[in-house]
Order: C-alpha cells, then sequence, then structure tokens
C-alpha cells in the first residue's frame, strides 16, 4: 500500500501477526519499508527490470534512518535509469521468504498445534536475529555457525535449545517445500552441557516449604503441590478443577497436557489434599491456581528471586525441576522400585508403549498412591523438624538428599 513515510509511522507501526505489510513510499519512487510478522522493519528498493521484479535490501529500520532509506533509493533509481547500475549486483528476486517470515508461519503452523511450550521456542528462534533478514534458502550452515557464536556469548546452554528449535524449523520448512535441503542437518550443539544433578536436602526443602507458607495462594501453594506431587511445572500451574477428583483421591492429567502427549493419572495424598481444600475458587473459572480467573499463574522467575531469599546465600543454584529429581532420589532411598518412579513422574521409560498403554492409563496405580505417601511422610516429618529442631534428633541423620 502507499504511504507517506514517517519516522513517526514507522516506529509507531505494529505489526500484522497474520502476513508482512509493504509500505510504498509517496516520496521516493521505489522505497518500500517491510513489517514482518516477527516485528522488525526493513527498508528495502523495488523496481521492474528487464521484465522481472527485483528487491534490493537496504537495511534495518533504526541503524537506518529515514533519510538514508531515501537518500540511498534516490541514488539506486538514478544508477538504474542512467544504467550505470550494474543489474545483478546486490538485487535479489522477491521470491522465497525469509527466515524472519518463516518463523511466524511455523510457530502457528506447527508449535502451537503440537507444543504446549510453543511461547518458549518462539523466544528462543527469536535470538537469530542477524538471520531474520536472509532468505531462507540463502542461509548457510556458516551463518548459523556465526549467529550461534553471538547468543553464545550470553547464552552458553540456550544456544543448544536455540539451534535445535531451528534445525526443526528448516527440517519443517523441506517438508513443505520452502527449502530444498536443510543447510544445518546434523549440525552438533555448540555447548558441551552437564547433566544437571542437583537434589535439594531435608534442610533446604524445609526452609522452602516454609517460604511457600509466607507466599499463600497462589505461587506458595502451587509450589507445595510440585513438591509434594514431583509433577511438571506448567502442569501443576495449569491444572484445573475438571481434572480433580477430591472424592476418589485422583487426578488425571489429559494427554493434550501432559509433556509426553500421554494421558497421566496421579493419586491425591492427604497432604495434598489438605493443600487443595484450602484453596479459594473463582466462580466460573476452571483454573486451579489463578489471579485473574481467566488464566493460570505465571511469573515464576519472579517468585523463585523472593524463594532463593529464604535459603543460605552459598546455596547450590536450583530450578523448580530440581524437584522432581529431589523426590526421586528420595524414592529411591524409601525403597520404591525406579518403575513405579518413572511412570509416577511419567516419563516415557515408565509408561507401558503401544496397545498395551491404552489399557494401562491406570499402570501401578496402588504402587504409585504407597510411592507418593511415602515421600509426603518424608515431607511431613521434615515440617515438623523445620518448626521443632529438636524433634530431629542428630540433625546429621536428616538429609536422604
Amino acid at each position: 500500500m502507499k504511504q507517506k513515510l514517517t519516522t513517526k509511522f514507522i516506529e509507531t507501526r505494529k505489526p500484522n501477526p497474520a502476513k508482512r505489510e509493504d509500505y510504498r513510499d509517496t516520496v521516493v519512487p521505489g522505497l518500500v519499508l517491510r513489517v514482518n510478522k516477527s516485528g522488525t522493519k526493513t527498508f528495502s528498493f523495488h523496481k521492474r527490470i528487464n521484465g522481472k521484479m527485483k528487491r534490493l535490501t537496504i537495511g534495518q529500520f533504526g541503524p537506518f534512518s529515514l533519510n538514508d532509506a531515501r537518500e540511498r533509493a534516490r541514488q539506486i533509481l538514478y544508477e538504474v535509469e542512467t544504467g550505470k547500475f550494474e543489474q545483478n549486483t546486490g538485487i535479489e528476486v522477491d521470491t522465497k521468504p525469509t527466515l524472519g517470515d518463516v518463523i511466524p508461519d511455523y510457530i502457528e503452523k506447527y508449535a502451537k498445534v503440537h507444543n504446549r511450550d510453543f511461547e518458549r521456542k518462539e523466544a528462543h528462534l527469536a535470538k537469530f536475529t542477524t538471520l531474520h533478514e536472509k532468505p531462507i534458502n540463502e542461509i548457510k550452515r556458516a551463518d548459523v555457525v556465526k549467529a550461534c557464536d553471538t547468543i553464545q556469548k550470553s547464552a552458553p546452554i540456550g544456544v543448544n535449545r536455540a539451534l535445535a528449535h531451528l534445525k526443526h524449523l528448516m527440517s519443517w520448512s523441506v517438508e513443505r517445500g520452502i527449502i530444498d535441503a536443510s543447510p544445518i542437518a546434523g549440525m552438533k550443539p555448540p555447548s558441551k552441557e552437564k547433566p544437571r544433578e542437583r537434589v535439594l536436602s531435608d534442610d533446604e526443602l524445609g526452609v522452602l516449604w516454609e517460604a511457600c507458607d509466607d507466599e499463600g495462594y497462589p505461587f506458595g501453594d502451587c509450589m507445595k503441590l510440585l513438591i509434594l506431587s514431583g509433577q511438571r511445572r506448567a502442569e501443576v500451574a495449569e491444572m484445573r478443577w475438571s481434572e480433580l477428583d477430591l472424592e476418589n483421591r485422583l487426578w488425571t492429567l489429559p494427554s493434550q497436557r501432559a509433556k509426553n502427549g500421554r494421558q497421566h493419572t496421579i493419586p491425591l495424598t492427604d497432604a495434598m489434599l489438605d493443600v487443595l481444600r484450602r484453596l479459594p475458587k473463582f466462580i466460573g473459572s476452571d483454573f486451579v491456581f489463578t489471579t485473574t480467573g481467566t488464566t493460570p499463574i505465571s511469573g515464576f522467575g519472579r517468585l523463585k528471586k523472593r524463594l532463593d531469599k529464604s535459603l543460605p546465600k552459598d546455596a547450590e543454584p536450583w530450578t523448580p525441576h530440581d524437584l522432581r529429581r529431589t523426590m526421586s532420589t528420595n524414592m529411591a532411598q524409601l525403597g520404591v522400585p525406579q518403575p513405579v518412579t518413572e511412570a509416577l513422574l511419567n516419563h516415557k521409560t515408565g509408561v507401558v508403549s503401544g496397545v498395551a498403554a491404552i489399557y494401562n492409563v491406570y499402570s501401578y496405580a496402588d504402587e504409585k498412591r504407597d510411592a507418593l505417601d511415602k515421600w509426603n511422610a518424608h515431607i511431613e516429618e521434615i515440617k515438623k523438624t523445620e518448626d521443632d529442631p529438636q524433634s530431629a534428633g542428630c540433625g546429621d541423620a536428616r538429609s536422604l538428599g
């Protein structure tokens, strides 16, 4: 569409999530502002040469001002009209979409359909900003290596996740015929990762439980269920009342909310029921943990900073996911068989596969309940010790973690 470009118009123009938009400047013929779905804004020069529409990228708004772009467009126009501009110099046929164009399509058509945490995938792909304006069929492995080097400086481990998501996007683009082959197929992760081994001690669990008491609803109570159940953070934070059968003491996690896509059943212990029965309910809302009634809680980064203040300053860094490992480690010491723990954590290796899985939705039901009872009893002992340190007897004998 035609538009007299101004700096204010460019700065305030918001991206259309459905499509990229081009604005043809009415001041300088051929100058075009492209606003991509990703939010990037790029100046380019469009003109038909020898019967074919060509596009020359000038640069992104920011490094290039509107005056800079107009001056460059006037120069190109003059050179083209006077025959001084070489047809192939810097000009590309505008046929293939850029990476910045493909990312929103990939998120909409694949990630939102198959991935519950599609926003995290989108955030990782956004890190490849230096490649967003490059046509996807022209991206070379060397380009990605250079981009990964930049990302690695601020995210030594996160770069591996970003690369993994980009590799999948490239494979998806091959399947859809956008590109013929992925330039990064088989590319190894830039950073070497050490498997996380963090297990919280009984002392740390006791301190965290007290801090959760202070937090109250919704975040404190949500963290308590994380500790007691050993389930994933998002699965607990997005819990629905309709998933809970308090009478039969069962929480059924539907397949669309489970990370591995399989329905999962978690027994509700006395301790878990005690937490749930004290929770307020929003009228007309199915979310167990919410502040609005329309969406589940978020902002766990801020919560963790508050919880960290309750731990000793020299405490080893931890994440909510470490609570699952802590429960698993302690269950082994409590005599719970590994297959039962795996089933309780809803790991793929702990679930019967194939046709049998359909008839084993309640596999290890009794064993899982017994295992959670043992773990929750251990948590109860930790709480008592935290309230009355003398009840521990010898402090060195407290830690199972």
